[in-house]
């Protein structure tokens, strides 16, 4: 239970780029150009940036998402209620 909520937890704070909780930092970028050779991920010189990766979300979409999540039922029992874990003015889900 406790893996594949870390599992979950890991997976979602990078793909909804939650400042402070992502795996994608600038270490792992620059260890990932090293290691595998990805041009199209490394720093740019002039402003020292770093371009988006295609898995994060960008606004809409953590919108789309979040309101899928509302949305979601399960049976009794089965899971709690998620809607209530939703925090849409922050784009976050605080499960």
């Amino acid at each position: 239970m406790h893996i594949e909520k870390n599992v979950f937890d890991n997976i979602f704070n990078i793909v909804f780029n939650i400042p402070g909780k992502t795996k994608d930092t600038y270490k792992s970028r620059d260890e990932l150009n090293k290691y595998c050779r990805r041009p199209q991920f490394a720093q740019n010189l002039v402003t020292s940036k770093y371009p988006d990766v295609p898995f994060v979300m960008n606004k809409s979409q953590k919108k789309d998402v979040l309101e899928w999540v509302k949305k979601l039922r399960f049976p009794d029992g089965y899971a709690s209620n998620l809607g209530r874990c939703v925090d849409r003015t922050n784009l976050r889900c605080l499960a």
